[in-house]
């Protein structure tokens, strides 16, 4: 069972994406907040992947994308960034930072299970 960690400020989002990825059958751990998420890591935490709000106080996910991408230990962690904005330039920005996926809330099942499988693909992980 793949491990996945949700990085949204939004309870009630983090809920309903935790609970579509246990109805994909994955093990989820939901973050409020990126500071404990990045501890984690630092502890030697792994996930199988990642999906981080783009939008959070203090930390963007794209904050914590850009962080990851520059330290070799997590270049390969798969990403996916989950946003209420469908600017070009934000999704450009995040897949040219290193995500492998841009998902907009409200998200589905359909599309998150789409978007994980392109992201695992692209790491060449099943």
């Amino acid at each position: 069972m793949k491990l996945v960690w949700i990085v949204d400020d939004d309870e009630e989002m983090g809920r309903a994406v935790s609970l579509m990825l246990k109805l994909l059958g994955c093990n989820t751990k939901h973050f409020h907040n990126p500071r404990p998420a990045a501890e984690a890591l630092l502890a030697g935490g792994k996930p199988d992947l990642m999906i981080l709000d783009i939008n959070m106080p203090e930390v963007t996910g794209l904050d914590i994308l850009e962080f990851l991408r520059r330290r070799k230990e997590w270049k390969d962690l798969p990403i996916i960034m989950l946003s209420s904005e469908a600017a070009d330039v934000m999704v450009d920005k995040a897949l040219q930072l290193g995500a492998d996926g841009y998902v907009m809330k409200p998200v589905t099942i359909e599309e998150l299970e789409k978007v994980m499988a392109q992201a695992f693909s692209r790491h060449k992980m099943k």
